[in-house]
């Protein structure tokens, strides 16, 4: 039987951070990911925000930095939306997940790739997973339908996005420094598609609120009139659930503890997972080493204390669910959502 401090299930965003931080205090951490290797089929589309960026230090040879948004409504009317100091950056996510485990391998973790998380039971202080290795603490960061979680009943997200997304090379865009987001609710209900150039081509996706499906074909049908497809290419393909319900009840048991995903941290009406993921990964990985080293306050109250709920963006996401197209049309024009529009796209995202 192997032992080791901390097992996490599950190499994405957040088991990496949580891993990287656990290794840098000197606790042992064993991560085990199902993967061959990293960033092999990633679901992400890779998007990360300024505060993400400022927060975690990303090669810039893997990224592209996207300052301005053409929002388009259904009618395919667009507003232009700027901001002087916000942007988003697009990476090459397989690329940077490769970075991220070897920065967590660096600092002492050891990542067991092609090697999934199979089951787990508690045996006194210990927990013994997959019958061949021991913890004190087992992390459960295995995506949105955790395994772990429904190993020791924990809470199961319930509400999803499903979102697909296609990479093109050849496709020109009007300007390769904007995000272009279109609103529809025929074709991405509950959420938005979108044209972003990213790192050697552009991304294209769409996503919907389950149990509605996308469709990129209808979607790329869609902008003909905007985007010249007849010699773009498709590369690459991608598509996963979102968990948009907000953080799932309970999220702990003992010293079985959900991140990232599995945990549901994930803002309902952005879908924005990355920031949160590597964020909290960070702080519950310094948590658990506090609580091992120095016998801190155990990391699952400090993770109650500090999770987001995201009340008012649950609140949010429901109206504009509710908000038919026709209204989209009319308010594309209006100053006052133009003001609206550009404040959910630039104003500082918080993690709440």
């Amino acid at each position: 039987m192997n032992h080791t401090d901390v097992i996490i299930a599950g190499g994405g965003f957040a088991g990496l951070a949580c891993a990287k931080a656990l290794a840098e205090a000197g606790i042992s951490v064993t991560l085990l990911e199902r993967k061959h290797t990293p960033g092999m089929g990633m679901h992400t589309t890779g998007i990360i925000v300024k505060e993400c960026a400022d927060e975690f230090a990303v090669p810039e040879h893997l990224t592209r930095r996207v300052t301005d948004v053409r929002l388009y409504a259904p009618s395919m009317r667009h507003t232009d939306l700027k901001s002087p100091d916000y942007f988003f950056l697009t990476t090459d996510t397989p690329g940077l997940m490769r970075f991220l485990s070897d920065e967590a391998i660096k600092a002492g973790a050891t990542i067991l790739y092609d090697t999934p998380y199979q089951s787990a039971v508690q045996d006194g202080e210990k927990i013994r997973v997959n019958g061949h290795y021991s913890s004190r603490f087992l992390i459960g960061a295995d995506g949105p339908r955790s395994k772990v979680a429904d190993d020791f009943a924990l809470g199961q997200n319930t509400q999803f996005l499903l979102g697909a997304e296609a990479e093109y090379e050849g496709l020109p865009l009007h300007d390769n420094n904007a995000f272009y987001c279109f609103l529809n609710q025929k074709l991405a209900y509950g959420y938005l598609g979108w044209v972003i150039p990213g790192v050697g081509v552009a991304q294209v996706g769409l996503a919907c609120r389950m149990p509605a499906k996308p469709d990129i074909d209808a979607f790329v049908g869609s902008m003909r009139s905007e985007f010249d497809f007849s010699g773009a290419k498709v590369v690459a393909r991608r598509g996963g659930l979102i968990p948009v319900g907000g953080l799932v009840k309970p999220f702990y048991r003992d010293n079985i503890i959900l991140l990232g995903d599995s945990a549901g941290i994930v803002s309902p009406l952005t879908a924005g997972g990355i920031h949160t993921a590597l964020h909290y990964g960070k702080i519950l990985g310094e948590a658990i080493a506090e609580h091992l080293k120095h016998n801190g306050e155990h990391p699952a109250v400090l993770m109650n204390r500090i999770y987001p709920r995201f009340h008012a963006k649950q609140l949010l996401r429901k109206a504009f669910e509710r908000t038919p197209d026709s209204v989209l049309n009319l308010a594309i024009g209006n100053p006052l959502f133009s003001w609206f529009a550009a404040t959910m796209f630039f104003m500082k995202k918080r993690l709440k």
